[in-house]
């Protein structure tokens, strides 16, 4: 709830309360088909039979960011994108950070209750704080951080129509690098490295898409999101 206050801080005019609790629930639910979707999608390319850096590399920017990010962004464009309270261009990322919330806060808890056989008490508290810390720092503010950039170039599409082809797909392109990167560098690097990478990353994205939110709050009309 810290990063919904915080995204939500940055709206002059706050979205209903009903709404956002809609699309958290809905974002929070996508998790649901995106698991066996991506179940699905890791048996076929077991399947494949490719080499193991070719795999690893497929798995984390599709199979986990690609159907992850389409999933939150489908929820805005579904259930949200053509109603009245979406009135204003801010609206867009902030709906997209709402979806990912609730796709991050049902993932956290998801991974809380992983398997733990093995471990002593202690063991798994220490466990449970620091992937609780983990998730919460990285994890939660990625998700929130590659939505917002996909919704802000939702917000732009809107704009400039005539370059909706090009805005959507490098929203999402750069969305899914993002989230793969991510990803794939907490698994792959060893060291201190495995902290400072990503956590530069999230603060250069973090600081793109603050500067994301101010020039959308400068755009004044609302009538072309309609």
């Amino acid at each position: 709830m810290t990063w919904l206050a915080y995204y939500m801080s940055k709206d002059m005019h706050p979205e209903p309360k009903k709404t956002i609790l809609r699309i958290f629930l809905w974002g929070a639910l996508s998790t649901i088909p995106v698991f066996f979707v991506q179940i699905g999608l890791m048996v076929l390319l077991a399947k494949a039979d490719l080499d193991p850096l070719t795999t690893s590399i497929i798995y984390w920017f599709l199979v986990i960011s690609l159907t992850e990010e389409f999933f939150k962004y489908l929820i805005v464009r579904l259930k949200v994108q053509n109603s009245k309270d979406m009135d204003e261009p801010l609206d867009i990322m902030l709906y997209m950070v709402v979806s990912a919330l609730g796709f991050a806060a049902l993932e956290n808890i998801l991974y809380l209750f992983t398997p733990a056989s093995g471990l002593s008490l202690n063991q798994l508290l220490q466990q449970t704080v620091i992937v609780s810390f983990i998730r919460f720092v990285g994890a939660t503010f990625l998700h929130t951080l590659c939505s917002a950039v996909i919704g802000y170039f939702m917000a732009l599409s809107f704009f400039h129509p005539k370059r909706s082809m090009l805005y959507m797909p490098l929203g999402f392109f750069i969305a899914v690098l993002l989230h793969g990167l991510f990803d794939f560098s907490i698994i792959k690097i060893e060291g201190y490295e495995v902290l400072v990478i990503p956590g530069l990353l999230l603060l250069i994205v973090g600081f793109l898409t603050f500067l994301g939110f101010e020039r959308l709050k400068k755009i004044k009309s609302v009538s072309i999101i309609k």
